[in-house]
């Protein structure tokens, strides 16, 4: 029983912590909520949502001025804030982890598994989170099975 009651906590304790563009879906929110400062990149909701087995995660890299690449990373993680995955874009087998893009739209795709172990994640929300030069960017999608 206790071990209920510290997961809820730690689950509560991460949701308050998680940027507000998370927080919730609606058809009215924005497509991304700018965090203060230069606008590095925008970040979409991913498609299908819920999915099984696979999803699409839209984002954008803006250049107002600046360099013509950003760092770039992309992960996925529970809502016990563990690693699940980091996606690749989408039609590629390059990994979204420190990787350098030009500016433009783009895909990363998900294929559902877990991190190195090849066995799917289990149905339940999961939090994305892209970075463009340390600016993170969150959302949450659902997987149901």
């Amino acid at each position: 029983m206790y071990h209920r009651w510290a997961a809820l906590a730690l689950v509560l304790a991460l949701w308050s912590l998680s940027p507000k563009s998370a927080a919730g879906q609606s058809a009215s929110q924005p497509e991304q909520q700018q965090p203060r400062g230069r606008k590095a990149g925008t970040l979409g909701q991913n498609y299908p949502n819920p999915f099984n087995p696979e999803t699409f995660i839209p984002f954008s890299l803006t250049c107002d001025g600046g360099g013509s690449e950003h760092v770039v990373s992309l992960r996925v993680y529970n809502v016990l804030a563990q690693l699940v995955a980091i996606p690749r874009v989408q039609g590629s087998d390059l990994p979204l982890s420190n990787v350098k893009l030009a500016c433009g739209d783009y895909v990363a795709w998900w294929d559902g598994k877990v991190l190195n172990t090849g066995r799917e994640a289990a149905s339940g929300v999961y939090i994305y989170k892209l970075e463009v030069d340390g600016q993170p960017y969150a959302r949450k999608m659902f997987v149901a099975k």
